[in-house]
């Protein structure tokens, strides 16, 4: 039986919110066993300031994911956090905030791996729960879908298709184990077209957006001086945001998920149909987060061909 995990003390980190630009300063705290993710504004009053990491609590899910509690108190950009958090297996944590939106950091999960690591993980007397898949579900939209399908690993599979040259056809999988969330998605970058800044700052969106942190399409090119950190970093990246978008199951999802041009929205519609189908889920108890089968070197240049 694998016991549940939290951090081992508190780590703190600053930065600006990706669509409101506003500073923000974050502080990531230990949890009690079965406490789950929590999210506490500390610019609002106590008694208004939790919002729990769930899936019915999204509110929003415009370029972003974003949760709102019932006093209209909310927190936008949490997908990446989330991934870090399910990627490195942390059950409990609080997620301190004296802001609306989470820090975007570089765009990536890997600035909070490194504050996780640096924290450090410390098991705790529970045993862990994961929500394990029973039968096929999926959502669709057009030409896009969302499926959770019955695995005995955790694992996701995402294909995309954008029109400019830098991107075009990609598509990639990923098994959670052996640290391959680190090693093989934790670094890619959100990213945006250059044609659509305009229309995003006007809407409210994208205010904190640099070349510092996404990467930034114009036409067939990749704007930013460094380039890419992998040949495939946009699917990686979608990859990224659906480890974190469902992890809002209130657990790790034991079983197999793909996406097709999915986004936010659509994950948050995939949870919904699980849990409105009580023969689709089961939560089991005990299951490694991180561990089990070892994913090596030959399995992950595979895995994106």
């Amino acid at each position: 039986m694998q016991a549940q995990q939290t951090l081992k003390g508190a780590i703190h980190c600053t930065g600006v919110g990706l669509h409101s630009g506003a500073k923000v300063s974050m502080t990531l705290r230990p949890a009690a066993p079965d406490t789950g993710i929590v999210f506490l504004r500390a610019d609002v009053p106590a008694d208004r300031a939790e919002i729990r990491a769930r899936w019915d609590m999204v509110v929003d899910t415009r370029l972003c994911t974003v949760i709102g509690n019932a006093h209209g108190i909310t927190v936008g950009t949490i997908e990446h956090l989330m991934a870090a958090l399910r990627g490195l297996g942390v059950d409990n944590c609080v997620v301190s905030l004296d802001g609306a939106e989470v820090p975007i950091m570089d765009g990536s999960a890997a600035p909070f791996v490194f504050l996780i690591e640096c924290a450090g993980l410390i098991e705790q007397s529970a045993t862990r729960k994961v929500v394990r898949v029973l039968k096929p579900v999926i959502v669709a939209d057009g030409d896009k879908s969302a499926a959770l399908r019955p695995a005995a690993q955790f694992s996701f599979g995402m294909e995309i298709d954008f029109a400019s040259a830098a991107i075009s056809h990609q598509r990639g999988q990923l098994r959670l184990a052996g640290g391959a969330f680190k090693a093989e998605v934790s670094r890619a970058r959100t990213f945006g077209f250059l044609h659509e800044v305009e229309a995003m700052r006007k809407a409210g969106l994208a205010r904190g957006g640099s070349l510092d942190n996404a990467v930034v399409v114009s036409g067939d090119r990749v704007l930013n001086e460094g380039g890419l950190r992998y040949r495939d970093e946009f699917v990686r990246h979608k990859i990224l945001d659906a480890v974190g978008d469902l992890y809002l199951a209130g657990g790790a999802i034991l079983g197999h998920f793909h996406g097709v041009k999915t986004g936010h929205a659509l994950n948050n519609r995939l949870l919904h149909a699980l849990f409105a189908d009580a023969e689709a889920w089961t939560w089991d108890h005990g299951a490694s987060l991180t561990g089990g089968e070892r994913v090596d070197d030959e399995q992950r240049r595979l895995a994106y061909a």
